[in-house]
C-alpha cells in the first residue's frame, strides 16, 4: 500500500530531517511512527504525500507514484491519501458538514465546490462519515463551537470522506487529554478494523503499544526499530528515546 525507498528530506542549511528511510506498509496495517519530538515523524508523514518535497528517494502509495508525479498525477495520488493533522485544520466559521465535504474537493469541479455545491451523493457520504465518528447530530453546528475532541472527530470524518486507501495522522491526540486520546485512538482502531491502512505518528509509547499492529521507531530521521508491539523491549525503547550520545 505504501512503498518508500531511500527517502531523504534535507532542510537548509544541511539538516537531514529524514535520512534514508525505507518503509513498506501492507494493506490493512495500523503502523505507528514512534519517536521523540524532532525525530522526523511529522516530516516523514508530510513527505508521503509531498506536503514536504523529498530531497531524494521515492514514494508510491496505492500503486501511484507520489515522488516525480506531475500536478495531475499528484492530485490523483492525493485522493487516495487522507490526512489528519494535529491541530485539526478545520474552517472554524464553517459548519461541521461543510468541513467534512472538503474531503470531496479532489473529486468535484473547482467552481461548484467553491460555491458549496456538492452532489447529493457527496452530501450523503459526508453525513455517513460523521455518523462513523459519532457526530451526525452536529452536522449543522459551526466548527468553532465544538470541543477539541469533537473537532478532531470532524477531521477524521473529513479524511474518510475522501474514500482514501491510506490515512496519515500526525500526532492526532497531542493536544487532547488522556480520556479524549482513548476516544480518538479507538475511532482510528475501528476504522482500521474495516480494512483501511493507517500510519499514525505518536510520541507516547503507551498509546503506540496499545493500538498499533506495527511500530516503526524513528530517531534523528532514521529507522531504529520496525516490528510488532510485543517486540518492543527496554533496549528498543532506549534506541528510540535514549538521550543523544
Amino acid at each position: 500500500m505504501i512503498d518508500v525507498a531511500g527517502l531523504r528530506v534535507v532542510f537548509p542549511p544541511a539538516v537531514a530531517a529524514v535520512d534514508g528511510v525505507d518503509l513498506a506498509v501492507a494493506p490493512g496495517e495500523f503502523v505507528v511512527i514512534l519517536g521523540r519530538s524532532g525525530s522526523g515523524k511529522t516530516t516523514l508523514l508530510r513527505a508521503l504525500n509531498r506536503l514536504v518535497e523529498p530531497t531524494a528517494g521515492s514514494v508510491r502509495v496505492a500503486g501511484r507514484a507520489v515522488t516525480g508525479a506531475g500536478a495531475a498525477e499528484l492530485r490523483a495520488a492525493r485522493r487516495q491519501i487522507g490526512v489528519i493533522f494535529q491541530q485539526f485544520n478545520l474552517v472554524r466559521r464553517a459548519s461541521v458538514l461543510d468541513n467534512v465535504l472538503a474531503g470531496r474537493l479532489g473529486y468535484v469541479p473547482s467552481l461548484p465546490s467553491l460555491l458549496g455545491r456538492f452532489p447529493p451523493a457527496d452530501r450523503a457520504l459526508a453525513r455517513e462519515c460523521l455518523g462513523r465518528v459519532g457526530l451526525a447530530h452536529l452536522a449543522e453546528r459551526r466548527a468553532d463551537t465544538l470541543s477539541g475532541g469533537e473537532q478532531q472527530r470532524v477531521a477524521i470524518a473529513r479524511a474518510l470522506a475522501q474514500a482514501p486507501a491510506v490515512v496519515l495522522a500526525d500526532e492526532p491526540t497531542a493536544s487532547l487529554d488522556p480520556a479524549l486520546t482513548t476516544d480518538i485512538m479507538g475511532i482510528l482502531r475501528s476504522i482500521n478494523a474495516r480494512g483501511l491502512t493507517l500510519v499514525v505518528s505518536q510520541h507516547q509509547l503507551e498509546t503506540a503499544l496499545a493500538y498499533a499492529t506495527r511500530i516503526v521507531g524513528l530517531r534523528r530521521g532514521r529507522v531504529t526499530f520496525d516490528g510488532p508491539p510485543a517486540s518492543v523491549t527496554p533496549a528498543v525503547v532506549d534506541a528510540i528515546y535514549g538521550e543523544p550520545r
